[in-house]
């Protein structure tokens, strides 16, 4: 299956920020076509206000979950996140075993905006050996593959994260298209979240140091931080739970001690205070990247690790936490 993605050029935007809006020929997936599309795309292009994702329930998303064989839930009212975990691969890095909780969880989200479209916006976590199936498969779907990069430093084996994202009025033109990719990997089914074991971390000290309240989800213990202004992708406003949060994971290793990994949601202004602080707290720099190819304000996102005492950690992290427009989510 082949695929063709429209560019249209937005006038009204200055040179250094126009925007492409993305079409697919392989009906329907996507935007549709030409001039129509360039009119249908909302936001500040043309001077039209940013479009907000409806409210949306469970029940709505019925026919991305059969599509897909896997349910997701509705998180902030609007945004549907089916979760794509990798529990099937033993993944280690510097001597520890990485929990899919940690570094490996890939998704998928979906929000429907107040013209009827539906976005979808995910990563996918993958093999070295699946990456060129999957994009193809990606590519072949109509979707725009926005990132490839890493989270980790050296690991076994190697694992690659690739960002995607679609448009169209039916969302299971777009969870079929992410069907294909998922049937190119052996992302295994979903299973029930039995409840999460006991964190040996000092749970209270993590939460003072970086002023915020975790969650244990799985066993890792977690944090989201939002930015504080309106994101938007193609004019359409992303809230957090589409994925533009930074994310800090504590991984339990004994003692009081962890392993850290996530990423900072950042933009260009931040990005410099953002690693100095996180080598000045002794946190390995991993990856600066972008998830997403259009959105405004421009971001940025950065992965980090270390292994250290949890709470002395969480001090190193929240002077990054604080070189960014964020709070907690």
């Amino acid at each position: 299956m082949s695929s063709k993605r429209i560019r249209t050029g937005d006038a009204a935007a200055s040179p250094s920020r126009r925007r492409l809006l993305t079409a697919a020929a392989v009906a329907p997936v996507l935007v549709g076509a030409g001039a129509a599309a360039a009119q249908a795309e909302p936001g500040h292009h043309g001077g039209h206000a940013a479009l907000q994702p409806v409210p949306t329930t469970n029940a709505d998303w019925q026919g991305v979950a059969d599509v897909l064989s896997r349910s997701g839930t509705v998180n902030g009212g609007a945004v549907y996140k089916v979760g794509l975990p990798r529990r099937d691969l033993h993944v280690t890095s510097y001597g520890v075993t990485i929990k899919p909780g940690l570094s490996l969880g890939g998704y998928a989200v979906f929000a429907r905006y107040q013209d009827g479209r539906t976005l979808m916006m995910g990563d996918l976590v993958v093999t070295e050996g699946e990456l060129q199936r999957a994009t193809d498969a990606l590519h072949a779907g109509g979707l725009e593959q926005t990132a490839i990069h890493k989270h980790l430093l050296a690991h076994e084996p190697a694992i690659w994260w690739t960002h995607f994202h679609g448009m169209a009025e039916d969302p299971a033109v777009l969870a079929r298209a992410l069907k294909s990719a998922l049937d190119t990997t052996a992302i295994p089914p979903a299973v029930p979240a039995g409840p999460p074991p006991a964190l040996d971390l000092d749970t209270v000290g993590i939460d003072d140091a970086l002023d915020a309240k975790g969650v244990n989800d799985g066993g890792i213990y977690k944090f989201t931080f939002k930015r504080c202004e309106t994101v938007t992708e193609h004019g359409r406003i992303l809230p957090p739970a589409m994925g533009v949060t930074t994310a800090l994971n504590f991984q339990p290793l004994g003692g009081g001690r962890a392993a850290i990994n996530g990423d900072f949601c950042m933009t260009a202004d931040e990005v410099q205070d953002v690693l100095t602080a996180l080598r000045h707290g002794g946190i390995n720099v991993v990856e600066l990247h972008n998830h997403g190819l259009m959105d405004e304000p421009r971001l940025f996102y950065c992965h980090f690790w270390a292994v250290e005492d949890a709470v002395v950690l969480a001090r190193a992290l929240r002077a990054a936490v604080d070189a960014t427009n964020t709070t907690p989510a």
